[in-house]
């Protein structure tokens, strides 16, 4: 999980992933980082994210982020 942590930082610096869990929900990020995000977790992690998958509930924090990365491990 860390590395997702350091990779969502890198993405958008100006978020508190570690404490935020609304990060759709609460507009603190933006469709277009949304894509960016999306984009590098499929690189780094070697997975593809189906668009049925891109749901608040599974991009609303850090961990709801992770275990949905964790099913596609």
């Amino acid at each position: 999980m860390d590395r997702l942590l350091e990779l969502l930082k890198s993405k958008c610096p100006n978020v508190d992933f570690e404490t935020t869990t609304d990060l759709i929900t609460g507009k603190h990020i933006d469709s277009m980082d949304l894509v960016a995000i999306i984009s590098a977790i499929e690189e780094e992690f070697g997975v593809f994210i189906e668009l049925d998958k891109v749901t608040p509930e599974n991009f609303d924090s850090v961990l709801s982020i992770w275990e949905t990365i964790s099913e596609l491990l």
